[in-house]
């Protein structure tokens, strides 16, 4: 990717899902149960893939709408997730919010490598909701990305989205089976290394992508924290090294490559392209604390690129 393509029309974003709330500690250790330990830094920022994914979207330059099932008007939290969007530049007229229902909320501990214990209240009342209209949320936008989380919201999206032709990259974050229908939605799926495990009952990646290549006819890759991404290509199974980086908070890295990829996509990437700019967007993020807080700017991510030799393909 060049600093040449930020030139046209920038890309319009719908991003369908979950959102949380996020409260989140830093410190040297995790505790051993029973312990009492300091803490050096505390942030309440937003989280969920899909809105994670629209924030890191719109730092990157495009222009990004959030959906999903949020909690009732009486609903603290989900009032937070909302505000804290739209002070990122969010439209999130998508937000559906759930008469007697509440929005998740997680604890999240960072230890002194950024790494991260995480406990999450679920949130409740949204899993079948729908939405009213979603031909009017894919109108005017120029792809979609959803996760997993609540199938009956994004399956709707999904449909809307590909009898318009726009590309559905769908992040696989929540176990499920290789046959799970939503799956076929997509045209771009991007597994955790986590989900892909469990859906296929697989523990090698390279070997359980096959598996799931079976299953699924779209492009298909896995990211595997600091050991890279693997993908498939013409039944092959392809891979390339993460960016090395001083890591100190990995919160939101996942996020922050899927809503990469799909900007890479929509502004002349190819896949492999998109990747490798989400991965470099996403190593950035893994350098600053505080969750999508430190996802980057386009231009940091092209000047990232500019300095490092690109992950060779093996």
């Amino acid at each position: 990717m060049t600093d040449g393509r930020q030139t046209t029309r920038k890309p319009h974003i719908l991003c369908a899902g979950n959102a949380v709330q996020d409260m989140v500690m830093r410190v040297e250790t995790f505790p051993a149960p029973g312990m009492k330990i300091r803490a050096s830094d505390f942030v309440i920022v937003g989280g969920g893939c899909a809105a994670n994914a629209a924030v890191a979207a719109t730092r990157l330059g495009a222009v990004a709408r959030y959906a999903g099932p949020l909690g009732g008007e009486d609903d603290e939290t989900s009032d937070n997730i909302v505000r804290g969007l739209e002070q990122q530049g969010i439209d999130c007229s998508g937000a559906m919010r759930i008469a007697g229902a509440v929005a998740p909320v997680s604890l999240i501990l960072l230890d002194a490598h950024g790494e991260k214990t995480i406990a999450t209240r679920r949130g409740s009342g949204l899993t079948e909701a729908a939405p009213a209209d979603p031909e009017r949320l894919v109108e005017g936008v120029d792809g979609v990305l959803v996760d997993n989380a609540f199938t009956a919201f994004v399956m709707p999206v999904c449909k809307a989205a590909r009898r318009r032709n726009l590309p559905v990259v769908m992040d696989l974050d929540r176990a499920t089976e290789c046959n799970e229908p939503l799956l076929q939605c997509a045209t771009h799926l991007i597994s955790s290394a986590q989900a892909l495990r469990y859906a296929t009952k697989v523990d090698d990646l390279k070997e359980g992508l096959a598996v799931f290549g079976r299953h699924v006819d779209c492009f298909l890759a896995v990211t595997d924290g600091p050991n890279g991404t693997y993908w498939l290509e013409n039944g092959r199974v392809r891979h390339f090294d993460a960016f090395k980086v001083d890591t100190i908070d990995t919160l939101g890295a996942g996020d922050t490559f899927h809503g990469a990829f799909l900007f890479g996509i929509l502004t002349g990437c190819d896949a492999v392209e998109a990747m490798r700019f989400a991965a470099a967007a996403a190593a950035i993020k893994c350098t600053r604390f505080g969750g999508l807080t430190g996802a980057p700017t386009y231009n940091e991510v092209t000047a990232f690129l500019r300095e490092r030799a690109p992950a060779a393909a093996k």
